[in-house]
């Protein structure tokens, strides 16, 4: 056995070691049950289905049918009991707890409908059988020092992230099972993020969107269904900040390595006159980065605005960023890592002295801003409506320092100087994005308990855009009509989907689960590109993603599922470019299998998730690139993904965690 098998065994000992011991601490105090009952404060009625949870461990359930709940293996200590029903007022009691103890709650109704009834549509339940993580409000505040999203959820399982700059802020990215960001959805508030025709996601146009986060869920695989683009790796849902009921306000600043600030100013009014609340952030971000002229300077806002009834909510929000970053993108050279870490190849020339230099202004520049109006109504204790209008307006350009530029690869004619034809120049040219997105989502809620869950939701999605690309200076000059346009396409891309999920727990262990989703996708290309190809062309889809699976209940402590979905995705705008005009790139399609086990003690958790991902017609990168740069992918007919994913977490004591 080599060297390396021996330092991983090692590890493995190590890491079981660790868990064992936490294990036995943890075990080593006195434990006991909680039970009791949830009921209607009114009415004396019980309350199936509410939330119980013990703070500061890994412990909670929901209450049955008749209101009854059970939570055993409680250490002897001091606990903060939270309980929660959509509807309710969310209750908070704090007891000493040394032994065997029965407690009771009435719920009063709320006088305000809860934010929490506009997010259950695209969610993962605590017993719907698909794998997933969560990270609340406290635990995002805990690591936000102003690094993009990715970064916040880089210890979740299964995640890969990578910064340009090398220090998280600036373009980042991240990959869950080894799937990027083009295959992983993105939604806020139910609202997809994925730009419609990439399909990607650049959290850098929203810088400090966790300062402005309550809850972020991340499902690995498929996922339940959502809006937006094909889940073929992962699902990201993020909600923003919910009703503060107090006015407050705060203003945090930060400073790092490699020249790193942060600044972000919050504020809320509380609840006005019962019925309506505003709450707000700007924030300013600025690194020099890691990488050589990696510089970032972010800028973002997000302003919401709510009335807040007894059984209706409106919510207007506002996300907008702007951000100005030196180009980092083409990485570093293999044969610069050992003696030049930080050496960025962007921007360089040589100049008329025959010195390399490098262009100043090798940056990318963008502005994204978000509107969102969002409704909801209960209409009865166990039906709610949602729908949301959304619109997106995003503009920016990248700006490169090119040389030695032939003048006919931009349509121009050559430059006659006396008896000389100069045929090439260095040019700075600008690559301009310009698009427009709005659309519908809407959603219907039945809750019955904890025994039925019923979903009908969809969403109606238009999106255009524009590229074109400018020549703003060049060395000699040809004969070009002003402002002048070397390429210029449009894009247009409705999708349309519908959805239907029902969960229903039999036995009181056992928990079935069905999502049916259908997609249409109309999407239209016109012009030509960088190189001057002509790409226009039009397709269309039509999706069919159904999904199913069951959770059981072994005990309080134990729990397994198994799940079975099916997903489709078109290919995006970067594969028609890229691809042979006699070989147009294929939809692809995943079928995903997944088997997982949770523990939950007092003061320890895990889990192990076996997955299977099963692949037809997959886009795989071919290792060439065509000639901007871009790396060209095409069709395999099978290939696969499949792995174990193993997670754990102890709270030893309040002040050590190990995870």
């Amino acid at each position: 056995m080599n060297n390396k098998s021996n330092y991983f065994l090692r590890a493995v000992r190590l890491v079981l070691g660790a868990g064992c011991w936490a294990l036995a601490v943890i075990h080593g105090y006195p434990q006991g049950t909680l039970s009791g009952t949830v009921r209607d404060k009114n009415t004396g009625k019980p309350l199936a289905g509410a939330n119980v949870v013990i703070e500061n461990t890994f412990l909670s359930t929901t209450s049955a049918k008749d209101g009854t709940y059970r939570i055993p293996g409680i250490r002897t200590g001091t606990r903060t009991l939270t309980v929660s029903f959509m509807g309710y007022e969310t209750l908070h009691r704090t007891i000493f707890f040394s032994g065997d103890t029965v407690m009771n709650f009435e719920m009063p109704v709320s006088a305000i409908l809860g934010e929490e009834v506009n997010i259950i549509a695209t969610r993962a339940q605590p017993k719907t059988p698909v794998t997933y993580s969560g990270m609340n409000e406290k635990e995002i505040s805990q690591v936000n020092l102003g690094k993009d999203m990715p970064y916040i959820l880089q210890n979740t399982p299964s995640v890969v992230v990578t910064s340009d700059a090398g220090t998280g802020t600036g373009y980042t990215g991240i990959s869950i099972r080894g799937t990027d960001l083009t295959r992983i959805n993105v939604t806020v508030n139910g609202i997809p993020l994925n730009d419609a025709e990439s399909q990607g996601v650049w959290f850098v146009d929203l810088p400090d969107l966790a300062s402005s986060t309550r809850d972020v869920q991340v499902q690995r695989g498929v996922g339940t269904s959502t809006n937006g683009a094909g889940a073929f790796g992962a699902t990201i849902n993020i909600l923003t900040q919910s009703l503060s009921q107090d006015p407050y306000g705060e203003l945090d600043a930060s400073a790092g390595s490699y020249g790193t600030f942060k600044t972000t100013l919050r504020f809320g009014t509380g609840l006005l006159a019962n019925k309506i609340a505003v709450d707000g952030r700007a924030s300013y971000i600025s690194s020099e980065g890691y990488i050589d002229r990696a510089f970032s300077r972010l800028a973002s806002f997000y302003l919401s605005a709510g009335y807040f009834g007894k059984s209706t909510t409106l919510k207007l929000n506002i996300l907008g960023g702007t951000e100005k970053t030196y180009q980092a993108w083409e990485g570093v050279p293999k044969d610069s890592l050992a003696t030049n870490r930080t050496y960025n190849p962007a921007g360089q020339y040589t100049d008329l002295n025959g010195h390399i230099a490098y262009y100043d202004n090798q940056t990318d520049n963008y502005n994204q801003n978000h509107y969102q109006l969002i409704f909801s109504q209960g209409i009865g204790q166990y039906f709610n409506v949602n729908a949301a209008l959304h619109y997106t307006k995003g503009k920016g350009y990248y700006e490169n320092y090119d040389t030695a530029q032939a003048f006919s690869a931009y349509a121009l004619p050559d430059v006659i100087i006396g008896p000389d034809t100069i045929t090439s120049t260095n040019m700075i040219t600008q690559k301009w994005l310009d698009n427009d997105f709005y659309g519908l989502t809407f959603s219907g809620n039945y809750h019955l308990g904890d025994r039925w869950k019923v979903t009908l939701g969809g969403a109606w999605n238009r999106y255009y855009g524009k590229h074109y690309g400018k020549i703003i200076w060049a060395r000699y000059a040809s004969t070009g009509d002003h402002e002048r346009n070397w390429y210029y396409s449009t894009g247009l891309k409705r999708d349309f989907n519908i959805y239907g999920k029902i969960s229903y727990t039999f036995l009181k262990h056992f928990t079935l689960f069905g999502d049916l989703q259908y997609r249409h996708i109309y999407y239209d290309i016109e012009g030509t590109i960088d190189d001057l190809r002509d790409i226009t062309q039009t397709h269309l889809f039509d999706f069919f993603n159904p999904k199913i699976g069951i959770y059981y209940q072994i005990s309080d402590r134990h729990s397994v599922y198994f799940s079975f979905a099916v997903a489709n995705r078109e290919p995006n705008r970067d594969n028609y470019e890229a691809a042979d005009s006699n070989h147009m790139p294929a939809p692809e399609r995943l079928y995903d299998f997944e088997l997982g086990y949770n523990l939950k003690l007092s003061r320890f958790s895990a889990g192990i998730n076996l997955y299977y991902m099963r692949y037809h017609d997959q886009l795989v990168l071919t290792g060439q690139i065509n000639n901007v740069g871009e790396a060209i992918m095409t069709n395999v007919p099978e290939s696969y993904r499949a792995g174990i994913e193993l997670s754990a977490g102890a709270h030893i004591a309040k002040w050590l965690n190990w995870d």
